[in-house]
């Protein structure tokens, strides 16, 4: 502490040997003194009128003459504004700067305490494992994220960004310097080669793989935090944005992966990570590890006869739900926000990487769209769907259902290990496990269906992910069942408004409809989408072997009349749009 205790104390502070490395004007280093002297007294955060006030007049207003000395230390990095509306530093005024408080930068004090300002580099020496080079990369990106930050709050050519920029470049030249001297193999290196990824791409695979190793707060997967880690102006942010698309090399050969989410504002961004399989053999360089990429779920889902894979190109954007029910749903949606996930796991609630947690019921009459906006939900999360038909499970394993209910997410976890994904488990028609057990004297059929219902919520309670269950009704819900699901969310017919929509939506745009069609007529009767939808495909049958085909609002009441009778329930529709 000899050179704060010298630099405190002098009575010129241009005799002073730090005075050289602040690299500023004399008047500037005697407000730097003033409140070094003070902070070290307990006082850290200082309005910048009673600095001036320490050495200028301001009665005859001459600290207005002085406020590009704190402008100018700002733009050194040696204070930093205090505010939390804290804007870029070129986009501010002087006169702004006189009510605003500043504090002395974590580089000043470092630089103080040291008593120099001195970088240094690592030593001109041979890489003696990945480590080594891993730490040399690692202080590179925390540079480039240092360097970020000022770029948002400085102009371009500051002091502080040119100081930073200067660093970057000596220690950039100082790992290739390093790389040439070192006679073996530098598994990431051989790495980037093999793979063929340019100067950027290195950086943003390098930046991720810090996030993996540091457990850091995962502002560093942002697709913007990604992209601004790599630019230096908005041109190339808009250039680099493709190093990130699908048809990019990294994501495109499975070196990168990412996780669509929600963000607060409804928009869509993407949370970039390395998979399992890549990291693995980034971890371990000596060990010899499978190709890299992920096993598609579709490629072993064909092995096997317990789950059908299905998804949906809609959106839960384009499935019609009434109003508590799409509240319901962007609640949950809103735990994907790396926010409330970095919260969660503040509070020790959450201690995953990445994804939610959900165990969800729908439940409601045949039609209101339950199926469908399960595989919306997923598509909005980027999850596969591998769903299962509860009500198959007494006729095909009959004798062994307890058995095959552990089985279901055996082979559940089985799959979503060996393809190193996390897709949602949707169990459709699971009336029958949801059910309120059997009590007293009960026949032997009945102390099986308990017994297959005692596993179901023992799997249940140890589940991890996102299960969805879809059942018709929940008044004979068991209470112990209703106690382990997130949430219960109600799929209802629709009213008249919604069931416009569906029309609209369900009827094909080349579909050749009589002149003044009336939509409105037809969403007079009460039905469901899937009902709608049925309607829909017969009536085409019926008009598509016609003479002269024209759709006609009578023909699909037709198709009602016989729907609302009862004739078409050889068919089960699930699902609207």
């Amino acid at each position: 502490m000899k050179e704060v205790i010298n630099f405190i104390k002098a009575a010129d502070v241009e005799k002073t040997n730090f005075f050289g490395q602040l690299k500023c004007s004399a008047e500037e280093a005697k407000i730097l003194q003033y409140m070094s002297k003070e902070y070290v007294n307990g006082r850290d955060t200082l309005g910048v009128i009673d600095v001036l006030g320490e050495f200028y007049d301001l009665k005859t207003y001459k600290h207005l003459e002085k406020l590009d000395l704190i402008k100018s230390l700002l733009e050194f990095g040696w204070l930093v504004q205090v505010s939390f509306d804290q804007v870029k530093l070129s986009e501010v005024s002087k006169l702004e700067l006189i009510n605003s408080s500043v504090s002395l930068s974590s580089a000043y004090l470092k630089m103080l305490e040291n008593g120099s300002n001195d970088f240094v580099l690592p030593e001109i020496k041979n890489y003696s494992d990945h480590l080594e080079y891993l730490q040399d990369q690692f202080f590179r990106i925390d540079l480039a994220q240092q360097l970020n930050v000022v770029r948002k709050n400085f102009d371009v050519n500051s002091p502080s960004s040119n100081r930073l920029k200067s660093k970057l470049i000596l220690l950039e030249n100082r790992i290739k310097e390093r790389i040439k001297v070192t006679s073996n193999s530098i598994m990431l290196e051989d790495f980037f080669k093999d793979n063929d990824l340019n100067e950027q791409e290195q950086t943003l695979f390098l930046a991720l793989l810090k996030e993996e190793y540091s457990g850091g707060d995962g502002s560093l997967r942002d697709m913007n935090s990604l992209i601004e880690l790599i630019s230096s102006d908005d041109y190339e942010k808009i250039k680099y944005r493709s190093l990130l698309e699908e048809s990019s090399t990294l994501v495109s050969k499975a070196l990168i992966d990412y996780d669509e989410v929600l963000t607060p504002f409804g928009g869509i961004n993407r949370n970039f990570y390395i998979p399992d399989e890549v990291l693995y053999k980034i971890s371990h360089p000596t060990k010899k590890s499978s190709a890299v990429g992920k096993i598609k779920l579709d490629t072993v889902i064909k092995e096997q006869d317990m789950f059908e894979l299905i998804s949906t190109t809609k959106s839960l954007d384009d499935v019609i739900l009434n109003e508590k029910t799409k509240e319901t749903l962007d609640a949950l949606l809103k735990q994907v926000d790396k926010n409330v996930i970095n919260r969660l796991k503040q509070w020790g609630i959450k201690d995953k990487k990445r994804g939610i947690e959900a165990k969800i019921i729908f439940y409601g009459v045949a039609g209101t769209g339950k199926t469908l906006t399960a595989l919306a939900l997923a598509k909005s999360l980027k999850k596969d769907v591998l769903s299962f038909d509860c009500s198959k499970i007494l006729s095909m394993y009959i004798g062994e259902s307890e058995k095959n209910v552990r089985s279901i997410f055996d082979k559940y976890y089985e799959l979503r290990t060996q393809t190193k994904s996390e897709p949602v488990l949707l169990l459709n028609e699971a009336d029958q496990f949801l059910s309120a057990r059997a009590s007293g004297g009960v026949s032997s059929s009945d102390k099986m269906h308990n017994q297959m219902q005692n596993i179901f919520l023992e799997q249940i309670e140890r589940f991890d992910g996102i299960l969805i269950a879809t059942t018709n009704l929940l008044e004979n819900l068991d209470k112990a069942f209703s106690r382990r699901f997130n949430y219960k969310i109600e799929f209802v017919k629709p009213n008249k408004a919604q069931r416009i929509e569906l029309w609209k939506k369900l009827l094909p745009v080349n579909l050749p409809l009589e002149k003044d069609f009336d939509i409105e007529e037809l969403a007079k009767y009460e039905l469901t989408g899937g009902q709608i939808e049925l309607v829909i495909k017969n009536t085409a049958y019926k008009i598509a072997v016609s003479d002269e085909p024209l759709f006609k609002v009578d023909n699909f009441k037709e198709q009602i009349t016989k729907e609302q009778k009862g004739q078409f329930d050889g068919e089960t529709k699930v699902g609207f749009f």
